[in-house]
């Protein structure tokens, strides 16, 4: 009975994760193709023609610099842009009533979303980081920390793109957080500059910014330099994904937001 059961929910896993990736493969031109010509452009606009004006940081080049925090960018937005999409499109179609009336438990949903959101997020990255090697050369500090921070930073934002589909009532709503909350904290969030060119109290407040040390901490896997601690970034992701994580699930145990 409890091989059963098991294999049961192993296969309703792997569909829902199987789902996913053929959804956003399927339509790699508007999933992946994007993010990658969005993102040379700004390895050839701010690395090439405005990099090439400004003073190297901390023994880098500016373009080497933003390579990592355009890197965890794309990253991120994906992740986000994902499970934000699916959840919601689910809802409108109302393909997800059929998977929560299912025998399967909310963990098992929300686990499926979430690492298909990860992995788009994860598979962008490294496109990303392909497409900086024609601009520039990189020496990776820490494998370590790069994939910690990259996987962790890449769940979370598909925990909050699932918070985000589970509220949505339309399809504006979906576009709302990301372009009103995370762009503007993503470019407060040190990709373009150091936090330390920041008079001292600006300095003080952008450490509280989860995204800054998202990408400090993955700056400093892939370069060896960091405005932040190190240890403080990955105690702050991990601590948001945990709330997350718990929040999402008690969403899902309770059907919020599954009407539109």
């Amino acid at each position: 009975m409890i091989q059963k059961r098991s294999q049961q929910i192993y296969i309703a896993f792997y569909t829902i994760i199987r789902k996913e990736i053929i959804r956003f493969m399927r339509i790699w031109s508007q999933t992946l193709l994007p993010p990658v010509i969005t993102m040379s452009l700004y390895f050839l606009i701010f690395g090439k023609l405005v990099g090439s004006q400004i003073q190297s940081i901390s023994g880098y080049s500016y373009m080497q610099y933003i390579v990592p925090g355009l890197v965890m960018m794309a990253i991120m937005t994906n992740a986000y842009a994902n499970t934000s999409t699916s959840f919601f499109g689910a809802k409108f179609s109302k393909s997800i009533e059929e998977i929560l009336v299912a025998p399967v438990p909310s963990y098992v949903i929300l686990v499926g979303f979430m690492l298909g959101g990860t992995i788009r997020g994860l598979l962008v990255g490294f496109l990303v980081i392909l497409i900086s090697l024609f601009f520039t050369h990189l020496h990776i500090y820490n494998i370590w920390i790069v994939l910690a921070m990259a996987i962790l930073a890449s769940m979370l934002f598909s925990l909050g793109g699932l918070i985000n589909g589970i509220f949505a009532k339309k399809f504006d709503d979906v576009s709302f957080i990301p372009t009103f909350v995370l762009m503007p904290l993503t470019y407060l969030g040190g990709v373009f500059y150091s936090v330390k060119q920041l008079p001292d109290f600006w300095r003080t407040v952008s450490t509280f910014n989860p995204i800054l040390n998202i990408v400090d901490t993955f700056r400093f896997g892939i370069l060896g330099i960091s405005d932040v601690n190190v240890y403080f970034g990955f105690t702050m992701v991990g601590t948001l994904f945990i709330i997350l994580l718990t929040w999402c699930l008690i969403m899902l145990k309770r059907g919020t937001g599954m009407r539109t």
